[in-house]
């Protein structure tokens, strides 16, 4: 059972933990005891954030890793983490407090507040995240691909 549980945590890890490009952290990959155990597999080091706690320390951890775990998308995972199921509800409204929010955490101008979120709404109902990891990535993906003018660098 152990095994079977394991293998599952393993497939599951590998789809959640998402590539990075140069110079982008992604909180569950490169933060927490995962990063600190396994720092060269970011695969494994999801993996065992989620196990370890569903990955709350990795996205909250400034002590263990303190030098990646900075900058804008880290707060913006943090307050993902912190209020996933709020956010849910507003992305399906399409506004809210919590998204407006968490795209000013993420360093994004307010005028393309409408139109991020619109984008993120798209991917989220052709892909619906199942956590806040994979909410974080829809956001990641949206803010540095198609309004990186719009948000500040990470």
């Amino acid at each position: 059972m152990l095994k079977a549980t394991l293998s599952a945590a393993i497939v599951v890890g590998a789809f959640l933990a998402a590539p990075a490009k140069a110079n982008q952290v992604n909180p569950w990959a490169d933060c927490g005891i995962g990063a600190m155990v396994f720092p060269d597999n970011g695969t494994a080091a999801s993996i065992s954030n989620i196990i370890w706690d569903l990955g709350t320390t990795a996205v909250s951890s400034n002590v263990s890793s303190q030098e990646s775990c900075k900058g804008a998308n880290v707060k913006t995972a943090q307050f993902i983490q912190q209020t996933f199921p709020v956010l849910e509800q507003e992305i399906a409204q399409g506004e809210g407090e919590y998204v407006a929010a968490m795209l000013n955490v993420r360093g994004c101008e307010a005028a393309a507040h409408a139109d991020i979120v619109s984008a993120i709404r798209n991917d989220y109902a052709d892909k619906p995240a199942a956590d806040a990891q994979a909410l974080y990535n829809i956001v990641e993906s949206k803010v540095t691909s198609q309004f990186a003018a719009s948000c500040s660098a990470i």
